[in-house]
């Protein structure tokens, strides 16, 4: 169990805190929904979630088979729809090092698929992977 606290700052701002390790963010609401937008969204946090979560597995995964994905990046495009307002589709790629052979990328690949976070979304929210 983490334990989370979070504080309404004012001006559609929330600070949280990670509590084990006294970490802070701030999120904001986003322009499209009265807000300033000068921090992220919490949409923006689950669709950050997904993608940092897919590259954590992958690289716990590559760690314990001794391989290198030094370099490996990613990027995430989050899509809103209304009624309900809720993320709808999130595009997630992620480019793994290109010395990577095909056994030992389909591996790591099957890995991250199977993140917490991909396995803990609605499956109302399309979700589509590409990896590079």
């Amino acid at each position: 169990m983490v334990r989370i606290e979070a504080v309404y700052d004012g001006g559609l701002r929330c600070t949280a805190t990670h509590m084990p390790s006294g970490q802070t963010l701030a999120t904001d609401a986003p322009v499209d929904n009265m807000g300033k937008g000068e921090s992220f969204s919490p949409t923006d946090l689950l669709a950050t979630s997904m993608l940092n979560c897919m590259m954590t597995i992958i690289a716990i995964a590559a760690d314990s088979h001794e391989l290198d994905v030094s370099g490996m990046s990613g990027s995430v495009e989050k899509y809103m729809s209304a009624g309900p307002r809720r993320v709808s589709k999130l595009n997630v790629e992620i480019s793994l090092p290109a010395q990577l052979d095909n056994e030992d990328r389909a591996w790591l690949i099957k890995r991250g698929l199977a993140c917490p976070v991909h396995k803990s979304v609605s499956e109302q929210m399309e979700v589509e992977v590409n990896f590079i």
